[in-house]
């Protein structure tokens, strides 16, 4: 994989994982919330106006043309489990940003995508 398409997969991959923390953020300002027939209006328009949810979606719009761009140049079997390093990205600024736990497991965890994600990206 040449350094370009890698930049795209890397930039593709963080801009999903921003797109996801995000919408954490625009959720966690609203609260907990279940739609009903008589909410669905207000708490769809709620959702709707939060900004970081606006920044989440436009990530995640700019996320698709990015790796658009990816899978023109690397096959879709190494591109595809790259993805799996948001996870990773997510994990930790989960924990840092809003003060999810990282267990020994999810650790763990995050060990073996990283080492899967290195083996794929050799292949």
């Amino acid at each position: 994989m040449n350094p370009t398409s890698f930049l795209l997969i890397l930039t593709g991959v963080l801009l999903n994982a921003a797109a996801q923390l995000l919408l954490k953020a625009g959720t966690n300002a609203v609260g907990t919330f279940a739609f009903s027939r008589g909410n669905i209006l207000p708490i769809g328009w709620q959702i709707a106006t939060q900004p970081p949810i606006i920044g989440g979606l436009a990530c995640y719009g700019i996320s698709v043309i990015v790796w658009i761009m990816a899978l023109s140049r690397v096959e879709v079997s190494v591109a595809y489990p790259m993805l799996s390093i948001g996870y990773v990205v997510n994990a930790f600024a989960a924990w840092y940003l809003f003060g999810e736990n990282l267990s020994i497991s999810r650790l763990a965890g995050i060990g073996i995508i990283i080492l899967g994600v290195y083996v794929v990206s050799r292949s």
